[in-house]
C-alpha cells in the first residue's frame, strides 16, 4: 500500500505502530491512553490482519480450523466495539453459531467475555493462535492470563487496547511498564488522532471534568484523582436561589436514594428543563430512619411531582420491593462509581447542574469534603451519602435515556 493511501487511513502514530506490528516479530501489542484517539481503529484493523496470518500458519502446518480468542467485557461490547465498527468499514458479515462464535478467513473465532472469573470456562484448555482483548483494564486478571496462556499456538499473538486506569493497575505494573522485547506497548493522547475535527477536539476538551478525568480521557495517563472529587463546583456558577427557580420550567422529575441508618439516608431530587439542565431541587437526609419514614417522604414527593421514578441504591433489596408494593416507580440504580461521578462531573464542567444551595444544608457539607483516595482510584467513603444519591439518580437516568434513544 503506498504511502498517500497510508495517510488517508491512519494517523502518523497509527502508521508507525502499524508498521512495525507487519515487519517486526512480537508477542503482545497494548494500545492504551485516551478515549477517541485512534487506539480501538487500529487494533481492530490488525485483528483482520492477525486472522489472515494464522490462516497462512495453519496452511503451514496443515492445521484446518485455526482458533483465535476474541474477548471484551462482556459479548455486547464486542459487538458495539469491534464487530460492528468492521461492517460499517468494511461490509463484513459475521454468522454465528449457537456458541456464539464465528469464522473469518478460515479461522474460528471463538468470542468470550473477560471481566469476571466466570469467563474462564469458555476457553479454558484451548490451543489458540492469538488473541484480540478489547476494554484490556476492565479484565480480570486470572483470566486475562488464562488468554495469554491459551495464546500456544505457532506465531500466536496478543492485541489488547485499552483506556487508563489507576497508577497500581495490573496491566500497566506487569505488562505496560514490562520492558521485556516480546511486548509493545504505546500511549494514546486525544491530540494523536489527527482526523477529529478541530472544533470537537476543542469541545471535549473544554467540557471534560478538570483533573483525572481529563488526564485519563485527554491526556492518556494513568492516574488517581487528587483531592476533592467535584473540582469544577463553584458556588458562583451552579447554584441558585427559589425565586430563580420559580422562573424556569422544569417538564421532568426524578430522585436519586441513597439508604442509610447509622449514616446518613438520603433522597434527593432533580428537575430538568428542556435544554437537559439539571436542578438538585429536593434533599431529604437524615439519621436513624426506618423504611417507614422514607416511604412517607417519598409519599410527598410524589404528591408534589407526580409519580416520578426513584433510582434506588440496591444494597437493601427488600426497602426498593417495599417502595414497589407502595406503587412508587422505584429501579435499582446503576451504581459503577467512575461512570457515575464522570456523568455527574460532566454536568457541572458543561455549567448544567444547578443545585438550590441554601436549602441543601446535607449537600452543602458534602460538596467541598467529597475526596478521592489516591491509592484505590475512588472517593474516600466519608461524607458521600448525599453524593452518592446525586450520582444514583443523575447517571442511571442519563443510562436509560441512552439506552431508550438508542432502541428508536
Amino acid at each position: 500500500m503506498s504511502k498517500p493511501n497510508l495517510d488517508k487511513i491512519y494517523t502518523p502514530k497509527q502508521q508507525d505502530i502499524y508498521r512495525r506490528c507487519v515487519n517486526d516479530d512480537w508477542f503482545m501489542l497494548i494500545n492504551h491512553g485516551a478515549k477517541r484517539s485512534g487506539k480501538t481503529v487500529l487494533n481492530n484493523d490488525l485483528f483482520i490482519q492477525e486472522l489472515l496470518h494464522v490462516r497462512q500458519i495453519a496452511d503451514k502446518f496443515r492445521i484446518d480450523t485455526p482458533q483465535y480468542i476474541l474477548a471484551g467485557a462482556t459479548l455486547g461490547t464486542i459487538q458495539q466495539n469491534i464487530l460492528t465498527e468492521l461492517t460499517n468499514k468494511y461490509g463484513i458479515q459475521f454468522t454465528f453459531d449457537k456458541l456464539n462464535n464465528f469464522t473469518l478467513f478460515g479461522v474460528y473465532v471463538i468470542q468470550c467475555g473477560h471481566s469476571t472469573i466466570g469467563h474462564l470456562g469458555k476457553i479454558r484448555g484451548m490451543t489458540a493462535f492469538g488473541a484480540y482483548v478489547n476494554e484490556g483494564s476492565l479484565a480480570n486478571p486470572e483470566v486475562f492470563d488464562e488468554i495469554k496462556s491459551r495464546c500456544s499456538g505457532p506465531g500466536a499473538r496478543m492485541l489488547t487496547d485499552t483506556n487508563p486506569d489507576n497508577p497500581e493497575h495490573w496491566l500497566l505494573k506487569d505488562y505496560i511498564q514490562n520492558k521485556d522485547s516480546s511486548i509493545l506497548s504505546y500511549g494514546f493522547e486525544l491530540d494523536d488522532n489527527t482526523f477529529l475535527d478541530e472544533r470537537y477536539r476543542r469541545n471535549i476538551k473544554n467540557t471534560t471534568p478538570s483533573g483525572m478525568f481529563y488526564d485519563r480521557n485527554i491526556k492518556g495517563l494513568w492516574v488517581s484523582g487528587e483531592g476533592v472529587v467535584y473540582q469544577d463546583f463553584d458556588k458562583n456558577v451552579h447554584t441558585i436561589t427559589r425565586d430563580e427557580l420559580k422562573e424556569i420550567k422544569l417538564d421532568r422529575y426524578f430522585a436519586g436514594l441513597d439508604w442509610g441508618y447509622q449514616h446518613f439516608g438520603a433522597i434527593v431530587v432533580f428537575g430538568m428543563d428542556g435544554e437537559d439542565n439539571v436542578y438538585l431541587i429536593e434533599e431529604h437526609a437524615y439519621q436513624h430512619k426506618e423504611i417507614d419514614f422514607w416511604v412517607e417522604t417519598a409519599r410527598g414527593i410524589k404528591a408534589r411531582y407526580g409519580n416520578i421514578h426513584f433510582y434506588c441504591d440496591s444494597a437493601r433489596p427488600e426497602y426498593v420491593m417495599r417502595f414497589g408494593k407502595e406503587k412508587f416507580k422505584a429501579i435499582n440504580a446503576d451504581k459503577s462509581v467512575l461512570s457515575g461521578i464522570e456523568a455527574v462531573a460532566t454536568l457541572i464542567k458543561q455549567k448544567r447542574f444547578y443545585v438550590l444551595y441554601d436549602e441543601t444544608s446535607r449537600f452543602r457539607d458534602e460538596i467541598y469534603k467529597y475526596a478521592w483516595n489516591d491509592k484505590t482510584g475512588e472517593p474516600i467513603k466519608e461524607s458521600d451519602d448525599v453524593m452518592d444519591a446525586i450520582r444514583y439518580g443523575i447517571y442511571t437516568a442519563s443510562k436509560l435515556k441512552r439506552l431508550s434513544l438508542e432502541k428508536k
